[in-house]
This record gives C-alpha cells, sequence and structure tokens, in this order.
C-alpha cells in the first residue's frame, strides 16, 4: 500500500504554490542547510500595505513547518508575506554542527531570514517552535517586532519538564515525542489533542514511517531542551506577546500558562480556544485562524504607529 502521506505531501506542496508560495534552501553557513517556504515576491519596502508585513511560523516537534502550519498559510498567504522554516533536523534541514540547543535553531531561522530579506517579522510560534521563537526575539530583537505563542513556554525548566511528562505519564520527552510503533503515534496525538477523532491504524503506520527520521539528533534536541531552573532568567522582551492557547492542553496547562502570562508582565494578552489540546492549530483550524488574523491585525497595526512615532 503507498503511504499516503508520501502521496498527500506533493499535492500539498502543489497547494501552496497555487497560494503563492514555494520552497527555498537557504544556505546559513557551510554544512548548514535550512528549508524554507517563501513568498513568491520578495519582500518590499512599503509600510503601509499588509502584503508586505512578514509573518513566521515555526513549527513544533512533531511535525516540519508546511505540515504543521499548512490550514494557516492557506488562510494568510494572500494577505501577508508569510515564511514557514523547516527547524534543523526537520523536513530536510540539517547541519554538521554539533549544536542542539534552542539557541542554535533560533540563530539558523534569523539568519535563514535575513538572507531572504526579511528585516522585521512577527513570529508565530507553536510548542518547541515557540522555545526557538522566544530565543530569536531574546537575541534579535531588531528582526522580531512581535509574537504569537501557541501552547509554549520561554524556557523548559526541569520543574515545568518533571510536571508535565509526569502529567502525560512519560519518563522523557524522546519516549513521548519519538515513538517507535503504531500505538506510540496514535498516544502521542491523542494526548495533545481534545478528542482524538477514530482513525484508521494505517494512517498512524504510515505516519511512523515517513515522520521521525533523524531520531538520534532529535534525541540530542530534546536533551538540549531541559535547562536547570537555576540556569533560567526571565529575559526582558520589548516585541508585544499574544498567547493563543488550546483550552484543555494537558502537556503545558492553565497553570503554565496563567505564569507565562505573569512572567510576560503588561507587555502579553491571552486568549483560549476551548476543545482544543495542545495541537489546538490542527485540532480547530477555523476558530484558530479567525482569532489569529484579529491578532495579527492589531499587532502589525500597533507596530506601524510605533514606527510612525519614532
Amino acid at each position: 500500500m503507498v503511504n499516503i502521506f508520501a502521496v498527500y505531501k506533493p499535492l500539498l506542496h502543489w497547494v501552496m504554490k497555487l497560494v503563492g508560495m514555494r520552497p527555498q534552501r537557504v544556505e546559513i553557513e557551510p554544512g548548514t542547510i535550512m528549508n524554507f517556504w517563501v513568498p513568491n515576491e520578495t519582500p518590499k519596502k512599503s509600510k503601509n500595505s499588509n502584503n508586505n508585513k512578514a509573518v513566521v511560523f515555526i513549527h513544533g516537534f512533531a511535525d516540519d513547518g508546511i505540515m504543521t502550519w499548512q490550514s494557516q498559510v492557506l488562510a494568510l498567504a494572500r494577505k501577508y508575506k508569510v515564511y514557514v522554516p523547516d527547524l534543523v533536523f526537520f523536513g530536510g534541514s540539517i547541519t554538521d554542527r554539533s549544536e542542539r540547543s534552542p539557541e542554535f535553531q533560533a540563530e539558523c531561522v534569523a539568519k535563514g531570514l535575513k538572507k531572504l530579506g526579511v528585516e522585521r517579522c512577527t513570529l508565530v510560534g507553536l510548542s518547541y517552535g515557540g522555545m526557538v521563537g522566544f530565543k530569536m526575539a531574546e537575541m534579535y530583537p531588531d528582526l522580531v517586532e512581535s509574537m504569537v505563542l501557541t501552547c509554549s513556554v520561554m524556557a523548559l525548566t526541569k520543574s515545568i519538564s518533571d510536571a508535565a511528562l509526569e502529567r502525560i505519564g512519560f519518563k522523557s520527552w524522546s519516549d513521548y515525542l519519538l515513538p517507535d510503533s503504531v500505538h506510540g503515534v496514535k498516544i502521542l496525538f491523542d494526548i495533545a489533542t481534545f478528542k482524538l477523532p477514530r482513525i484508521p491504524n494505517f494512517i498512524y503506520k504510515h505516519h511512523l514511517e515517513v515522520m521521525f527520521d533523524n531520531r538520534k539528533e532529535r534525541e540530542e534536541l530534546l536533551e538540549a531542551l531541559v535547562i536547570d531552573d537555576n540556569d533560567f532568567t526571565i529575559p526582558s522582551h520589548p516585541q508585544r506577546v499574544h498567547l493563543l492557547w488550546g483550552e484543555n492542553d494537558i502537556i503545558f496547562n492553565m497553570e503554565v500558562v496563567n505564569n507565562l502570562k505573569r512572567q510576560l508582565g503588561d507587555r502579553a494578552t491571552i486568549q483560549y480556544i476551548e476543545k482544543a489540546g495542545h495541537l489546538v492549530e490542527a485540532e480547530r483550524p477555523c476558530v484558530y485562524n479567525k482569532h489569529l488574523k484579529e491578532i495579527l491585525t492589531t499587532l502589525l497595526e500597533d507596530g506601524d504607529q510605533t514606527q510612525r512615532s519614532l
């Protein structure tokens, strides 16, 4: 039986091209190549049109960029300049360097965007992608104008990690996020959603066959992700941040997001989507997209007013 994802991905890529997107490989440095989905047109200097506003979507750990954000790209690509990177060791992005930290991922995305001509952007990050996004905002404040974070944290400290793993019943993130069986894939999505629909086992089998390459390197990414609580200091982000959350997320639950809101202070706003778990962008895409469009309109208008006042 032909793998359904091997058939679906080329179809998805064809649809993306219809809405003005194209794939591009960017050499970040010798030995490090990152895949991006980018607009057909290069960024322009005009400050008055949303069509020239860059929105960068950073994926989580379960899939590559365009598979994760397909519904959002289709909804926004005609209005904004949308960029979707595949983080290193996802979707064909590779490196020969030994670094595995979120800081390294942030560095690669930022350098790639600059090579693509992006000077300012709004980041939309999911889970692991949100952690990379926070690092980008900290390391490159001139690049990151504002952020929308979904089911993520500033940094995965040991206390946050231990509590989340206990809630989902796993001893390590590798055991959960890098399943080696059909049952493991089903459990991954069951935990990450509010109500998993009935899906034939062959779908999980096909997902297992094609979506979990670079296992050794991804295990190293997960090992580098968790840091000691004493090593974490709340950074002072100048950017506006909107937290758009699945109300029923059990990985980073209500306690986690409320604590994140307190850490961010007045520069952050929060919004919940009911009957949605960790993968809210896929579970309730129409509702998520509606809120995301409203948030982007507000964030980008505020950014324009700030620029005019300078």
